[in-house]
């Protein structure tokens, strides 16, 4: 059922926001040197070490697609399927510590945590749909690009001290060895613990759905069957986009502290990545002014271009381009996450929301991991194999990185300047 307070209302708004800023935070804690302790403490390749976003992914999107989508849509649940996904990933996050700690090759107790990381995404992916779902449910379509950068700048919030107290706890505050936080469970703790919390927030917002009888103001002219393939050769140009700038995301820590290259500390890690999240922080609270002067196409196609430059600068080792670097794709982050969310939102029926949604939630999920495996990984580990030299190796991950994503922004400047204006679609 529909929420009866208005789609504005505050309290929905500081239920959602206060979620996002408490799952930022147990991610950037967790995710920002869980590759660093794969590679640098269990010995795992640059593949395997990307195995720990591509099995949970994979999982994720399935789920989303062929499970908890349907029953989001049949039963019109958002808000449910986000506690319940919350409350199981926080049960399975501390069982993947305890059971990492069992084994007595470092190898197989890397393999562990990839496994148990794929299961316990199992229950993100409940929150995942509910939450894409959920934000289309509750606003408007000419708000949601402003209210999603606004919540991204919220979550950079959370996000900062979630890199910051990851960066603490990862070696003891300087008095344990490098991995520390992970192996005696202090980062698996404190994640879980967030999870917990991140749920009383939601009890202040409504359960979402969509009423059969609304006449929904995103509705266009065309009917969702017409629009099919404009919908396919969108999500193929967000594939390509995403693709692009997401498959570094689990590598670029283990370039940024290779004792060959730059061999930054735990801590000038964390004040790097905080760039971008300082980056999402500013330019969220100013998404929906960007969507509005340059139109919400423009502003998508601005921001992959600033991933691009990002993704260049990435591959040098001057320290304060890797700044810039970081500071740039935090904005492209933030404006493409807006932007080809309300593109989506355009395209997709609101009868099919959560099923839709989960295709387009694939095309950047998938990205954190099987780009990385599937391309940049074995790029690292092949050049690594034939005596390049291991930054080397990496710069030109990135240099791939930044092809592919330029083939995606010649696809989307196709569609949102040709295509869509052909059939009066105007975004």
């Amino acid at each position: 059922m529909l929420p009866k307070s208005p789609p504005t209302d505050m309290r929905a708004f500081l239920g959602l926001s206060s979620f996002e800023m408490m799952a930022m935070f147990r991610r950037g804690l967790f995710y920002a040197f869980l590759s660093v302790y794969l590679r640098h403490y269990l010995g795992l390749s640059v593949t395997e070490t990307t195995l720990f976003a591509t099995g949970p992914m994979v999982l994720n999107i399935v789920f989303q697609t062929f499970v908890w989508g349907k029953i989001s849509d049949k039963y019109q649940l958002r808000r449910t399927l986000i506690i319940v996904g919350e409350f199981l990933a926080a049960l399975g996050t501390l069982a993947v510590w305890y059971v990492h700690r069992l084994p007595s090759t470092p190898i197989v107790s890397g393999y562990v945590i990839i496994m148990g990381l794929s299961l316990v995404e199992i229950f993100w992916s409940m929150s995942n749909i509910g939450w894409s779902a959920l934000i289309s449910d509750v606003y408007p379509l000419k708000s949601r690009s402003r209210i999603q950068g606004r919540m991204a700048s919220i979550g950079g919030i959370g996000r900062v001290a979630g890199v910051w107290t990851g960066a603490l706890l990862y070696d003891g505050m300087g008095h344990k060895f490098a991995g520390w936080g992970f192996y005696e469970g202090s980062l698996f703790f404190v994640a879980a613990a967030m999870m917990m919390l991140s749920i009383l927030p939601l009890l202040f917002v409504p359960e979402g759905g969509v009423n059969p009888k609304e006449k929904a103001d995103e509705k266009i002219e065309e009917s969702g069957e017409h629009l099919k393939g404009v919908f396919v050769f969108f999500l193929a140009a967000m594939v390509l986009v995403n693709f692009g700038r997401n498959s570094i995301v689990v590598i670029q820590s283990q370039y940024l502290m290779l004792e060959s290259g730059l061999a930054v500390t735990s801590s000038t890690l964390g004040y790097i990545v905080n760039t971008q999240s300082l980056a999402i922080i500013i330019f969220g609270m100013f998404t929906g002014a960007i969507a509005t002067r340059l139109g919400t196409g423009r502003a998508l196609l601005t921001g992959t271009i600033a991933a691009i430059a990002g993704l260049l600068l990435l591959s040098t080792l001057d320290l304060k381009l890797i700044y810039l670097s970081y500071f740039l794709r935090g904005f492209s982050e933030v404006i493409i996450m807006s932007t080809a969310y309300t593109v989506a939102s355009t395209l997709i029926p609101p009868q099919r929301r959560a099923r839709q949604f989960a295709l387009y939630n694939a095309t950047l999920f998938l990205s954190w991991g099987i780009a990385g495996t599937l391309i940049t990984g074995p790029i690292v580990d092949f050049l690594i194999k034939t005596g390049q030299p291991q930054w080397f190796a990496y710069q030109i991950s990135f240099y791939t990185a930044a092809g592919i994503t330029t083939i995606g922004f010649v696809l989307l400047a196709y569609l949102l300047l040709v295509i869509l204006p052909k059939r009066r679609i105007m975004i």
